[in-house]
């Protein structure tokens, strides 16, 4: 008589991942190490080995096993090493199995990015912004318009419907808005003064007989050029802030050698 067997014979193995460019970030590891070894004992998708080292899904553009480049939903079975790069570094072997948008224009920003959102609307990006917007609304938001999604918060960043997205690494704005121009390719599409900073509808230049009754005496004497919000008919002009505006403009397009 033959004895029981077990149908399934599972047998433990060992994947280990190497981070390059900036995905250590996520790693959390005093020694700056870009190793990670994972023990499984069960077919797992490559996607969620690489979340539970916590690097989010949109920080990886491209997955290399065996010299072969594979998507999120490569199953792993067995013991394997994977390569794992950030948008950005250049493989022209793999040009068709990149897994990220290279360039986007139009964000939602989390409620802790009120000075990164500014920034951008300065610059003529379109971001979607309300500072009381819960994780639902924001990944519905990013869903419905077709946004990418910027945030600090990487749990939200590994949400399935998240297609692209961002992680800024630094806690200084100035610095984050130079983060997303480059990890999107935007320095070719800054436009500045084109878009509402309160409520990120376009502007339109307007003529001033058509405002006079609305600005104040000195405004009136002083400028001559104004521009008014399509959506909540905010009024702006180069008042006594624009120098300070355009110095901030010139710092972040001095990263980028212009």
């Amino acid at each position: 008589m033959r004895t029981h067997e077990s149908l399934i014979d599972v047998k433990p193995f060992t994947v280990c991942l190497h981070f390059h460019g900036n995905l250590d970030f996520f790693l959390g590891l005093r020694t700056h190490c870009k190793n990670v070894e994972r023990s499984l004992s069960e077919k797992t998708s490559i996607k969620d080995v690489i979340e539970s080292c916590g690097v989010p899904h949109p920080e990886v553009d491209l997955i290399v096993v065996n010299g072969e480049a594979v998507d999120f939903d490569y199953g792993v079975v067995s013991d394997a090493q994977f390569d794992l790069y950030p948008p950005g570094i250049q493989y022209p072997q793999f040009r068709k199995q990149r897994l990220q948008v290279d360039t986007i224009s139009r964000f939602v920003t989390d409620g802790h990015l009120g000075k990164l959102t500014r920034n951008l609307r300065l610059l003529g990006f379109d971001v979607a912004y309300d500072p009381q917007a819960g994780d639902r609304q924001l990944l519905a938001v990013m869903e419905r318009e077709n946004r990418a999604l910027l945030t600090r918060d990487r749990r939200l960043l590994m949400h399935a419907v998240v297609k692209t997205g961002y992680c800024p690494r630094s806690q200084d704005p100035d610095e984050q808005t130079v983060e997303v121009i480059r990890r999107f390719d935007l320095i070719r599409l800054i436009a500045p003064f084109t878009r509402c900073l309160r409520c990120n509808a376009p502007l339109q230049e307007i003529a001033k007989a058509d405002i006079i009754e609305k600005l104040e005496p000195l405004t009136k004497i002083y400028y001559e050029q104004f521009r008014r919000c399509t959506g909540c008919s905010q009024i702006y002009w180069a008042g006594s802030h624009f120098p300070k505006l355009q110095e901030r403009l010139k710092q972040i397009r001095a990263n980028f050698g212009g």
